[in-house]
């Protein structure tokens, strides 16, 4: 689809802070088990990129699909949903 203007949107709890500029966003997702037709809960971590640095541990945040900024960089932080109100580091 070139030229539609949609970008991919995934809502994930931000997982690592320690890079500079990134952070890992672990997204979880249901999806149905073909033949026991039971939900299964899956996880996949994406580094996204993370200009100010704001993001902190625990922060619900929104990704958005992106150019390739590095090696297994594919998304950027947009904004983030809900702080974590406990820092990460006491």
């Amino acid at each position: 689809m070139k030229g539609s203007g949609s970008r991919q949107k995934l809502i994930g709890m931000v997982t690592s802070d320690k890079m500079d500029k990134t952070v890992i966003v672990s997204v979880d997702r249901l999806v149905k088990h073909p033949l026991y037709r039971k939900y299964i809960h899956r996880r996949k971590n994406f580094p996204a990129h993370d200009e100010q640095n704001q993001c902190t541990v625990g922060d619900v945040v929104e990704i958005v699909s992106t150019r390739p900024l590095s090696k297994t960089k594919r998304w950027a932080v947009t904004r983030i949903l809900k702080q974590n109100p406990s820092p990460a580091n006491p």
